[in-house]
């Protein structure tokens, strides 16, 4: 019975995990140093927001409210959201965690934009934020650049962007 059972949770985390790779990139968290740097780079006023695409386990957004920022963020996995939601409900008032696709939603307004996402899909971002009306907000991603765009700051492996 215990076999059994522990089949089932490992089917569902597999599942879980494996899942999110047919819309995103997989989960790997933000180390600590570049947490802080993403917060640095965004370069917002307490009371400002951050997106963040694929917020994992929380931790960026978690700094975020730390910093006096209001956090949305939004996860597909299911264990990572519940998990985020969890962990961060003591800054309920600055952080609102979504459980879904971020590709096939309507964000909210924002003044930055955080991101890990794979190379192959920072093309595909840059059109969603265009369309989404938010290409003035600054947008950083951890490790992987826009092809077509030149940072205006890096720190950690953390990249900052202003859309043109």
């Amino acid at each position: 019975m215990w076999v059994r059972a522990l089949e089932i949770i490992l089917a569902i985390a597999i599942f879980s995990f494996g899942f999110v790779l047919l819309f995103g990139a997989p989960y790997l968290p933000t180390m600590k140093k570049q947490v802080k740097a993403a917060i640095k780079l965004a370069g917002l006023k307490p009371g400002q927001t951050i997106l963040e695409l694929g917020s994992g386990d929380g931790r960026v957004l978690i700094a975020a409210a730390q910093a006096g920022l209001n956090a949305v963020g939004y996860e597909l996995n299911p264990l990572l959201f519940l998990y985020s939601y969890l962990r961060t409900r003591r800054y309920h008032k600055q952080i609102k965690v979504v459980f879904g696709n971020f590709w096939r939603q309507s964000w909210p307004k924002c003044d930055a934009i955080y991101v890990f996402l794979l190379p192959r899909l920072m093309s595909k971002l840059d059109r969603k934020i265009r369309t989404e009306g938010l290409a003035k907000v600054i947008v950083i991603s951890f490790a992987f650049k826009f092809s077509e765009l030149t940072p205006v700051n890096e720190e950690q492996g953390v990249f900052a962007y202003r859309l043109k």
